[in-house]
C-alpha cells in the first residue's frame, strides 16, 4: 500500500501498536510461529495457536519466531486445554507476549493471570453470554466469532453475533474484532463500518506460503469450494477433544464426515477403533479421513502465497470498499 493510498485507522491501531486491524486467527497446526511473525511484519497481529500437543520447547521456538519480525505477536490458546495443562499458559505469559487470546471454555480463571501478567487479554465469543463474561473478566478485546468461521464455532452467523456484541460493549472503550467468512478487504471494510476495530483472519491465511502443515493440506484447500464445509462434532468425538457441544469444528467434508456426521451416538461407541483410525490418517497426510478445518470463505482462497502478500491486499482493498462507500451517500434535502 502506498504513502497515498490511506491507512485504516482503528482504536485497535492506534492502541495496538499496529499499520493494519487485521489479526492472525491462532489455528492450531497451522498458526506457528512464521506465520504470526509474518503477519506481524506486515503490520497486523500475529497470534500463535498453542494446541493441546504443543510443548514448551515447541512455545519457545514459535515465540522466537514470531519476535524476530518485531512486530505485535501473541498466543492463542483454548480454557479447556488449559484445564488439562496450566502449565502451558504459565510458560506463555513468561515469555512475555504482547498478547493472549483465550476461547472455549471458562476463560475466568486464565483471563485473571493473563491480566495481571500485564498481557492484554482478547476472548473470542459467540453468545451474548459470552460477552459479558469476558467483559466481566476484563477483556482489552472481544472477538465476535460467526459460524461462517473454520475449526470450532458456535451457531451465529458473523453479521449478527457482531452486532450483538457490539450491543454488548456499547460505549465501554474495547476493540471488537470480527470473525468469520472474511477473506477480503471489502468484507474487512464492512464490519470496521458496523463498528468491528478489525477483523480476525483464519481461512484466508491457512493456506499461506509461512503456514504450518504439509503441502497435501493446503492443497485441499485450495480445491475447496464455499459449499464444502460441514459443521460437525464427529473428529471431536473420535478424538476425544474437549469442546464444548455448542461448539462444534468446522471442516471440509470427507469420507470420515460422510460416514459418521449425524451418526455420533454410532460413533461414540467405536470411539476407540476411530480415533486409532484419524491418527493413522494424520500420520499419511490422509485428508480423505483426518480432518481439515476451514471456513465457508475457503472458497476465495486460491493459491499458496505469502502472508504479507495477504495482509497488504486485504488493507488496500479495505481502503478501496471504504473510499468507495462514499458513492452511496447524497446530500441531504
Amino acid at each position: 500500500m502506498g504513502a497515498g493510498d490511506g491507512v485504516l485507522s482503528t482504536r485497535l491501531t492506534r492502541e495496538w501498536g499496529l499499520r493494519h486491524p487485521l489479526v492472525l486467527a491462532p489455528m492450531a497446526g497451522v498458526s506457528g510461529g512464521r506465520l504470526a511473525g509474518a503477519v506481524s511484519a506486515a503490520g497486523g497481529l500475529g497470534l500463535i495457536g498453542a494446541g493441546e500437543s504443543a510443548t514448551i520447547g515447541w512455545l519457545d521456538r514459535a515465540a522466537a519466531d514470531a519476535a524476530a519480525a518485531e512486530g505485535v505477536w501473541g498466543f492463542g490458546c483454548v480454557a479447556w486445554v488449559l484445564r488439562r495443562r496450566p502449565e502451558l499458559l504459565r510458560h506463555m505469559l513468561a515469555l512475555r507476549p504482547p498478547v493472549v487470546a483465550l476461547s472455549f471454555g471458562d476463560i475466568t480463571p486464565w483471563a485473571r493471570q493473563v491480566i495481571d501478567a500485564g498481557v492484554r487479554l482478547a476472548v473470542q465469543v459467540r453468545t451474548r453470554a459470552e460477552a459479558a463474561t469476558a467483559l466481566a473478566a476484563g477483556a482489552d478485546a472481544l472477538v465476535a466469532q460467526g459460524s461462517e468461521a473454520g475449526g470450532h464455532t458456535g451457531f451465529i452467523g458473523t453479521l449478527t453475533i457482531l452486532q450483538v456484541v457490539l450491543d454488548v460493549v456499547g460505549d465501554k472503550q474495547v476493540p471488537v474484532l470480527a470473525a468469520g467468512g472474511i477473506a477480503t478487504g471489502a468484507a474487512v471494510a464492512g464490519t470496521l463500518v458496523m463498528g468491528a476495530a478489525g477483523a480476525w483472519i483464519g481461512s484466508a491465511l491457512s493456506a499461506a506460503q509461512e503456514a504450518d502443515g504439509s503441502r497435501a493440506r493446503k492443497e485441499r484447500l485450495l480445491g475447496a469450494a464455499e459449499t464444502d464445509t460441514v459443521q460437525t462434532r464427529v473428529f471431536d468425538i473420535a478424538l476425544g477433544a474437549g469442546y464444548p457441544v455448542q461448539t462444534p469444528g468446522r471442516a471440509l467434508r470427507n469420507r470420515f464426515t460422510d460416514q459418521w456426521h449425524g451418526k455420533e451416538a454410532d460413533l461414540a461407541a467405536r470411539q476407540t477403533a476411530e480415533n486409532e483410525r484419524l491418527r493413522q490418517a494424520r500420520a499419511a497426510d490422509d485428508f480423505d479421513v483426518y480432518h481439515v478445518y476451514a471456513g465457508q470463505a475457503i472458497g476465495l482462497v486460491r493459491v499458496v502465497e505469502p502472508a504479507g502478500a495477504i495482509i497488504d491486499r486485504l488493507a488496500a482493498e479495505a481502503v478501496g470498499a471504504i473510499r468507495r462507500s462514499g458513492t452511496l451517500l447524497r446530500p441531504g434535502s
